[in-house]
């Protein structure tokens, strides 16, 4: 019977807390959607008119800025991943790896650490001086008791 009361004060004391805990902002104060409507649709904060899917459209109704990404894609070989074993697919990644332009194996900027170069301009390590002691200038009484 004992064990019955404290599990049901432990409970009330747990439901009395959480209805006294904060609520975060997200929770209580509603955002605002990336868009306005009007008589003719919807309007987004540039004041470029939406389709019925969210894209933007001229005033003919073509979609603006629509990219065909395998139409753009087509013929490409280069892969930033090629010859490494992706997981997802089971296999080493298609394609080759891409080249550099033209010009960029020699002049200013090529090599390692051309970004930041030395500013000693032999890009070794600077020997540090040699720390220098001085004597002290102020005496101190050896303590007595």
């Amino acid at each position: 019977m004992r064990l019955v009361r404290v599990a049901t004060v432990a409970s009330l004391v747990l439901i009395v807390a959480a209805c006294d805990a904060p609520r975060p902002d997200y929770t209580s104060v509603p955002m605002a959607p990336a868009y306005r409507t009007d008589a003719y649709g919807r309007i987004d904060n540039e004041n470029i008119r939406l389709d019925a899917e969210g894209y933007r459209i001229d005033r003919q109704g073509r979609r603006i800025g629509d990219v065909d990404i395998q139409a753009k894609m087509r013929g490409e070989t280069s892969n930033a991943v090629a010859g490494y074993y992706i997981t997802s697919i089971g296999t080493d990644a298609p394609g080759r790896v891409a080249t550099p332009s033209e010009g960029s194996t020699s002049g200013a900027g090529y090599g390692p650490g051309s970004v930041n170069p030395m500013p000693s301009g032999t890009g070794g390590p600077v020997p540090l001086a040699p720390a220098v002691t001085q004597p002290s200038t102020t005496t101190t009484a050896p303590a007595t008791r």
